[in-house]
């Protein structure tokens, strides 16, 4: 064999080998490929506001739907009362017990909280005070800081019109301001401030849940109908008055609502405490009723809400 052949057969082995070799370490270099990593899960805590509009011995009906929904488990981060929304709520707040705020309700009697004086007929024949001394006896806590659920309640500025929120300091003031109902009660005189029924700027207060946090929002009203044949006295006539310009009101305010329970409670004379029964059982039967959109509501922030899933440079075997 000649010395050119045998180089040539040299080389084509060595390019055989070459090519072989290569292919060798091609198998053990990892391919780049991406990888997509999926973010953990994120939930959206509920915040669920109770909101307790204004409607006078009606309110009993907000027994009812506290019963229904502490009996369903249904969370309370915050109550928003106005007027007697705001009692309710309040000695709610203080004790979130339904059975002792149905036994509360069950005694409480029209004189309990209205003390008539011809003293005090120039501003309002009702002086509060024993609506104030009722608060205190039942309520151990003296102030809104001290309640074992975060509370607001709504009054209003009689000068000036603006709304007055009580977030903190003595409950007996804040609720007796909440429910100083212009011409029946005297105003209460309040931090340089005549402070009156919240009802006057709505029975309900959705839009101060939604300012605090709150992301589901149920409403109890229980001034659905302006029916009310006991107009025969100043104190009816003003409450009537009264109902009728909040019902307009409440109209708009509704939007802000996520659930709305409407006890059938509107034929009940604004001053009758006669009624209490069928109140809690109305409330009773609009919150079961209401109860389905409550648990879808609150179901839908069990769904995780995540960022898209981005893909990133991974290495593969």
């Amino acid at each position: 064999m000649t010395l050119q052949r045998v180089l040539r057969v040299t080389s084509f082995f060595l390019l055989v080998t070459f090519i072989l070799s290569g292919c060798a370490m091609k198998k053990d270099i990892p391919a780049v490929i991406p990888v997509v990593i999926k973010p953990a899960p994120v939930y959206i805590k509920p915040k669920v506001a109770l909101v307790l509009g204004g409607g006078a011995a009606r309110g009993f009906a907000h027994v009812g739907v506290l019963r229904v929904l502490e009996q369903e488990k249904i969370p309370i981060d915050m109550i928003v009362g106005t007027s007697v929304g705001s009692l309710i709520g309040a000695i709610y707040a203080s004790d979130p017990n339904s059975f002792e705020l149905e036994w509360t309700s069950f005694l409480l009697e029209k004189d309990d909280i209205f003390d008539f004086s011809i003293l005090a007929s120039a501003t309002g024949p009702v002086k509060g005070d024993k609506l104030e001394k009722f608060v205190t006896a039942k309520i151990s806590a003296k102030n809104i800081e001290q309640l074992k659920v975060p509370f607001y309640a709504v009054a209003a500025d009689l000068n000036t019109g603006e709304p007055v929120v009580f977030s903190s300091g003595p409950i007996a003031k804040a609720v007796r301001a909440s429910c100083s109902i212009p011409g029946v009660f005297t105003p209460l005189s309040y931090n340089n401030r005549q402070l009156i029924d919240g009802g006057v700027l709505g029975n309900i207060a959705p839009e101060i849940a939604r300012q605090n946090g709150a992301n589901l929002v149920i409403v109890v009203s229980i001034g659905k109908s302006l029916q009310n044949k006991e107009t025969s006295n100043i104190v009816n006539i003003t409450l009537q008055a009264i109902a009728i310009m909040s019902n307009k009101i409440d109209s708009y305010k509704l939007k802000e609502a996520d659930v709305l329970i409407s006890p059938e409670v509107g034929d009940v004379g604004t001053m009758d405490f006669t009624q209490k029964k069928r109140c809690m059982q109305a409330g009773i039967d609009a919150a079961q009723k209401a109860m389905p959109e409550i648990k879808k509501l609150l179901e839908a922030f069990n769904t995780p809400v995540n960022a898209s899933a981005k893909p990133i440079s991974g290495t593969a075997n």
